[in-house]
């Protein structure tokens, strides 16, 4: 099985939108464990990777190389 393909500084759509109404997520750490910072009011979280993955809709910004 094939993981979802997302980088650092990518900007993520996730399953369920944070409580300030914002479902878009920008990744700013990525290692075990993945930090998001949310786009609407800057607040971060940090969760495991497979937790993530299974979260995570879809990648709708890739950070150009």
């Amino acid at each position: 099985m094939e993981g979802k393909q997302f980088g650092l500084h990518d900007v993520v759509k996730m399953k369920k939108p944070h409580p300030c109404g914002e479902n878009r997520w920008r990744i700013i750490r990525m290692g075990m464990d993945i930090r998001i910072k949310c786009l609407g009011c800057d607040h971060s979280v940090m969760i495991p990777r497979k937790q993530f993955e299974k979260k995570m809709k879809k990648v709708l910004e890739r950070k150009e190389q």
